[in-house]
């Protein structure tokens, strides 16, 4: 546990979150320990040239309008990004429909979902959840002792919602969800959403995360931004990490109220995303032909481990992400160490009493090498 503390303080001070704390939340921050720290096995290996199918992150880097821009850019690398944050909050405002004020930066959503959990754990209380889901903003709350309320997915790998409705109570500050999920890979048809959030958004905040949400087809692509338009007490996080391929340079942003907004921006940063993340995301955020493009090789490389998992009858959560969730069929620290040795990273989850894989999905090459080493490992 001391291990983990000490790599979730790493995290802390390197998503620039203790920065503007005062001293008290600061040694609350260094002081307590993570709630989800034994949600997933360790997944830090040394790597030496392995192929990463273990952090969900795009295999083919980001489209070249983003390249350009970040090349372009380097030039003002010496100057504040004070007017490009501005023209950035503009664009998305644009391309969301709502107003500069409903738009706030971060480094990633991950940096997002830091500030969230401090602003809505500050109090105690408790944060309601599916489980298991991405636990970021989960952990920070739990830092100042606000309580992680768990609520079990369904047997097809999916919120349940009807329970999570029931799960809230007088104290309860907010309601995580993430939709596709990660690490299930599942969705929630957008009607039974939008349902939930009318009924419970009016006594708590609902915090949407829509990280995988471009991995869909376009007339999929729902979104919790009509919940935000219409002012209900909602936030939906994005990011360029996924399918924009931008996970390097750290930039996502969040869709709320702007009362929200200000709540919560008062725990980051002055300045958290360089000049090459604001350009890049700039440059990207309208690349529907690259997003195409990610999506179909995604489809089709996802379609080898899919396939091999069904000739196998080995069961898996439908998914409609970058990754795959499936019961492992043999101890999985084994599956671990077997798959790295083959030069595969990938990640273990702990789950009603078993263990799950999950493998997020490479190139086809990369795919096709996997499931036979994958085979050889389990056999």
């Amino acid at each position: 546990m001391k291990n983990n503390r000490r790599e979730w303080i790493k995290s802390a001070l390197r998503f620039s979150l203790a920065a503007p704390l005062s001293a008290t939340v600061v040694q609350q921050l260094m002081a307590a320990p993570v709630s989800g720290a034994e949600s997933s096995l360790p997944h830090l290996p040394a790597e030496g040239g392995k192929v990463r199918l273990n952090f969900n992150e795009n295999p083919y880097g980001p489209g070249e309008s983003a390249r350009q821009a970040v090349i372009r850019t380097l030039a003002e690398g010496n100057r504040y990004p004070f007017g490009e944050i501005d023209a950035l909050k503009a664009q998305l405002a644009k391309k969301e429909g709502v107003t500069p004020e409903h738009i706030h930066l971060g480094a990633g959503s991950g940096d997002l979902l830091c500030q969230a959990g401090v602003a809505y754990g500050l109090e105690g209380g408790s944060i309601i959840s599916a489980f298991p889901t991405f636990p970021m903003l989960m952990d920070y709350a739990a830092v100042f002792k606000a309580r992680w309320d768990k609520v079990n997915v369904n047997d097809q790998l999916e919120h349940d919602y009807k329970a999570m409705a029931a799960a809230v109570k007088a104290d309860t500050k907010l309601v995580f969800i993430c939709n596709p999920n990660n690490p299930t890979g599942t969705l929630v048809d957008h009607k039974v959403v939008e349902a939930f959030c009318d009924e419970v958004s009016p006594k708590v905040t609902v915090y949407a995360d829509e990280a995988y949400r471009e991995f869909l087809p376009p007339e999929q692509q729902h979104t919790l931004v009509t919940q935000v338009k219409k002012g209900a007490n909602v936030i939906v996080s994005r990011t360029f990490s996924k399918i924009y391929g931008l996970a390097g340079l750290r930039i996502g942003y969040l869709i709320a109220r702007p009362d929200i907004i200000r709540n919560i921006a008062q725990y980051a940063g002055d300045i958290p995303m360089s000049q090459t993340a604001i350009a890049a995301a700039a440059a990207c955020a309208s690349d529907e032909s690259f997003m195409k493009m990610v999506r179909d090789k995604n489809a089709e490389a996802r379609a080898v481990l899919t396939s091999y998992l069904d000739q196998k009858k080995m069961w898996y959560g439908k998914s409609h992400t970058n990754f795959v969730f499936f019961p492992a069929p043999k101890d999985g620290k084994a599956i671990l160490a077997g798959m790295e040795q083959k030069g595969y990273l990938m990640r273990i989850w702990d789950f009603k009493g078993k263990e799950w894989c999950r493998v997020s999905i490479g190139t086809l090459d990369q795919m096709k090498g996997f499931v036979k080493a994958f085979d050889e490992t389990i056999s």
